[in-house]
């Protein structure tokens, strides 16, 4: 089956998306489509595995945007399982960028606490996953860096939130300074209620910044729901 380019052009369309957009959209459709061709399969006939061999395919940084079409795509012939399949992947690229971000550039760090841990080798938000992943490790890290306790779990926490897509060092700060410092919190919300909450919390401390838009707590939330535990927090 060929791509349904003019129902699909309307459900874009209907969703909201810009001309400009909708045109990019199409054309990651179609590179799926030439890709399937040269494998035998289809639109129609496509599979997990397919869709599988199509990802590795392409490089990560790349994928996860030119997956988007695809996944739209998928939804709009009401493959959900696909849609889905290909979804996590988007997630795992955005984790993957993601995880770069630099431990020195979040809000409130000092850097002369981020050079010890630097020191160890420990520069990025990846790194401070992997090295304070549990409790114990997170003990050892503290009298290694001679750093406080405290202040790995912080840190652990704060890279643990820049999971989440559009997250980086004042959207983790204010998370973590509004009570929000694990996924597990912020999945328990309501996009509404969490909008407001941190709205009077933004007026009520004076905090530099804006509490994120309706649109943008949809996401997190569901990022939040979605993405699988990396960290130990408390012992079993």
């Amino acid at each position: 089956m060929a791509v349904d380019e003019i129902g699909f052009r309307r459900f874009l369309k209907k969703a909201g998306k810009q001309e400009h957009v909708i045109e990019g959209l199409v054309r990651q459709v179609r590179a799926f489509e030439e890709h399937l061709r040269s494998q035998d399969a289809s639109l129609e006939s496509a599979a997990q595995p397919q869709l599988e061999a199509y990802l590795a395919h392409l490089n990560p940084d790349a994928g996860k945007v030119r997956i988007r079409g695809v996944i739209l795509y998928f939804m709009f012939t009401g493959n959900t399982a696909l849609a889905q399949a290909a979804n996590r992947f988007r997630d795992e690229g955005v984790a993957r960028t993601r995880a770069a971000y630099k431990l020195h550039q979040f809000r409130g760090v000092k850097r002369e606490d981020a050079a010890r841990l630097e020191a160890l080798g420990i520069t990025s938000t990846e790194d401070m996953l992997r090295a304070g992943a549990t409790p114990a490790v997170r003990q050892r890290l503290a009298e290694q860096a001679g750093l406080p306790l405290a202040l790995i779990l912080e840190l652990v926490k704060l890279s643990d939130l820049s999971r989440l897509e559009g997250v980086k060092g004042i959207r983790a700060r204010l998370y973590y300074d509004a009570g929000l410092d694990t996924l597990e919190k912020i999945a328990r919300w309501e996009p509404e209620a969490l909008r407001q909450m941190l709205a009077e919390w933004v007026a009520r401390t004076g905090f530099e910044g804006i509490a994120p838009l309706p649109k943008e707590l949809l996401n997190t939330i569901a990022a939040a729901r979605r993405l699988p535990n990396v960290v130990v927090y408390q012992e079993e």
